[in-house]
């Protein structure tokens, strides 16, 4: 791990022009590659990006760049699955599991007033939990993070987990985000019209996975990030965007 240099590939497509000039979110994805796999991580992202649910982009963006910085090795999250009847249902489970993972009921009150202006962010919103106040709404992108294929099918193959990229991306987003001490919970599903499972995570439960939490055709998604606002925030940012990061796991002895 040490000795290989690793290159941060990432792609964001839009429909309507740039993000920049107001275009509607489409896709993004990202890897970490070595420099011979860049190729196969191009095409990956681009045919993700051409081929989303959301809609044909009229703009897209890949890049790459090397990455410098020691590359962290994050243990995933634990995985359990939460089978609901309803998106009301769901949404009460959420709650629930936020309020089990350090986040003040006043705070998750506060998500009604503050979540119908977050659906068109390509990135999450910091949240926190001792103001119930959003602390940055721009819209915070997770940046250079992967799971090892061979790891993953590992990983997935012993728990009996999906083996798609949709559970990969999450898990990996999910097991970064809530790896910093900052982190006290994230809640998340999806903008995909087609996709309507969502998740809350946190260091304290894992990644929840929670089967109904939007009807199917709403392209509204959330990323929400509950954060301990008495920490170091901009350190939190900075490691959200700029530290690299591997899942990795490790099969039990």
């Amino acid at each position: 791990m040490k000795s290989q240099t690793y290159y941060s590939v990432r792609m964001r497509a839009a429909k309507g022009g740039a993000h920049e000039q107001g275009g509607k979110h489409i896709s993004g994805g990202e890897q970490i590659s070595t420099f011979d796999g860049i190729t196969h991580a191009v095409n990956f992202l681009l045919e993700k990006g051409l081929t989303h649910s959301k809609g044909s982009p009229d703009f897209m963006q890949i890049q790459f760049d090397c990455i410098h910085d020691p590359v962290q090795l994050l243990n995933p999250l634990g995985v359990q699955s939460h089978q609901v009847e309803s998106v009301e249902k769901g949404q009460a489970l959420a709650r629930q599991l936020l309020k089990q993972a350090g986040v003040p009921e006043k705070c998750i009150e506060a998500l009604d007033h503050h979540l119908p202006g977050y659906s068109g962010l390509g990135g999450a919103v910091l949240f926190d939990i001792h103001s119930g106040r959003p602390i940055d709404e721009r819209g915070i992108r997770v940046s250079r993070m992967d799971w090892q294929a061979d790891n993953y099918e590992k990983w997935a193959a012993y728990y009996g987990m999906p083996r798609n990229s949709r559970m990969k991306e999450a898990l990996v987003l999910a097991t970064k985000v809530t790896g910093h001490p900052a982190a006290v919970a994230e809640l998340c599903w999806s903008d995909d019209p087609d996709y309507i499972t969502g998740y809350v995570a946190s260091k304290r439960l894992g990644y929840r996975r929670i089967t109904k939490l939007k009807k199917y055709g709403d392209e509204r998604g959330c990323r929400i990030f509950f954060v301990n606002g008495r920490e170091d925030i901009e350190s939190y940012i900075h490691y959200l965007k700029k530290q690299p990061i591997f899942v990795r796991w490790e099969e039990e002895k």
